[in-house]
């Protein structure tokens, strides 16, 4: 075994470890036993020695090491080679590597702590067919193997550009500034994608996260299969995957909310580009205020999307989030005809899925509604799901039916 720092844990604090669970927080650690250098590697064990692993440290955040190997393995070029190999074959059982866009690399999820990579499939502002890596570096270890890691990634998926995010605010928490540019090859601003046979134009370049959120396209899909014929309201409505999916669907009318301006731009843009302009109308405003208006107004809903961002940043925000969901939730029952859809998502992690339905209950309740289940919906396949690692399990979903007796 090499000779590392070694970080000693505090008695009993293994046992998330044991379970696979791969960071070590601040207030675990007992001691270290050498010089520990930032974004270096560490041995980790036990109050009384057990060895648990290899990882990286970071001497600012409160997750101290993130764990990447069970045994004393080097974080190079072919500790990285096989995780990437790995995680291309998860995502070819699940997508179509010619065709799909995809979450390629899930962080801890798929070995590599702190890294996020988005691969996009599509068409250029030129009119030719590529893909380009999308990536985000957020923890320090990784920053650190920034030019091995974009090395590894360029030999693994051989894409025409590799664009870097990495611009998220957990970066802050890691000592770390924020930074985007185009590291390999050529990146256009947007990319025409295909999801669910429509056509998406995802912001690479400037676009939230890393242009297009490619958690949900078998969720909008399932929502959709409930829109033919209704008059559907889709609620931070983002760049319109929902919206789209349920007016290529038969909806007889989409009406798509969100906060932002450019959000809304982009639906409309988006819906021109499948054809689907006349079915989809838009509005700028206030999900919350919206939906309080449309029930004083008597508005009402065949089938109503709620996919907002995460309520719940954190622990301290979570009761707070919860109010937030009830209220949304209460008012779309509110809205919906009997026999309606309620296609409900939360994506904070903190929310566990007992209390997001414990809060569809009770706004069943309020709403003087009994509600069927349909459909539990989850993260897409290409996000995995890894046991003793709960935080890789964020997003909760459920179709329900405002029943009609």
């Amino acid at each position: 075994m090499r000779t590392l720092p070694a970080v000693i844990l505090k008695p009993r604090e293994e046992d998330r470890l044991l379970r696979g669970h791969p960071w070590v927080f601040d207030n675990e650690i007992r001691a270290v036993n050498g010089t520990a250098t930032s974004g270096g590697e560490v041995h980790i064990y036990s109050a009384q020695g057990r060895f648990l692993g290899t990882g990286l440290w970071s001497p600012v955040s409160k997750i101290r090491v993130r764990r990447y190997s069970d045994s004393d393995t080097p974080f190079d070029a072919d500790f990285i080679a096989p995780r990437l190999e790995r995680a291309i074959a998860i995502r070819a059982a699940c997508r179509n590597p010619e065709t799909d866009s995809s979450r390629a690399v899930f962080a801890e999820a798929d070995g590599l702590p702190g890294l996020i990579v988005d691969r996009y499939v599509g068409i250029d502002d030129k009119g030719t067919k590529g893909s380009w890596l999308v990536t985000q570096f957020l923890s320090k270890g990784m920053d650190d193997r920034r030019e091995l890691i974009l090395a590894a990634l360029d030999s693994a998926y051989r894409p025409t550009g590799i664009m870097e995010r990495s611009e998220a605010s957990v970066r802050r928490l890691e000592g770390l500034a924020s930074r985007s540019a185009i590291v390999a090859g050529t990146v256009p601003e947007a990319v025409l994608i295909t999801e669910n046979g429509l056509l998406f134009r995802a912001e690479i370049g400037s676009g939230q996260k890393t242009g297009w959120f490619l958690d949900q396209p078998e969720n909008r899909a399932a929502a959709a299969r409930y829109a033919s014929g209704k008059v559907v309201l889709d609620c931070f409505c983002n760049a319109g995957g929902f919206s789209l999916a349920s007016a290529a669907s038969g909806a007889s009318l989409v009406r798509a909310l969100d906060s932002s301006s450019d959000a809304i731009k982009s639906v409309q843009a988006n819906a021109e580009l499948n054809g689907l302009g006349n079915s989809i109308q838009t509005e700028t405003g206030d999900a919350f205020d919206y939906l309080r208006r449309a029930g004083q107004e008597g508005q009402h809903y065949g089938l109503v999307i709620l996919d907002p961002p995460a309520f719940a940043k954190n622990k301290a925000s979570l009761d707070g989030a919860a109010r937030g969901y009830k209220e949304i939730n209460l008012q779309a029952l509110k809205l919906l005809e009997p026999g309606g859809i309620l296609a409900t998502f939360s994506c904070s992690y903190w929310l566990s899925r007992e209390r997001f339905l414990a809060i569809l209950e009770d706004a069943a309740r309020d709403a003087g509604a009994r509600i069927r289940y349909l459909e539990e919906r989850s993260q897409a396949q290409d996000h995995p799901v890894v046991s003793g690692y709960p935080e890789s399990r964020y997003l909760k979903g459920f179709i329900v039916e405002k029943m009609a007796f």
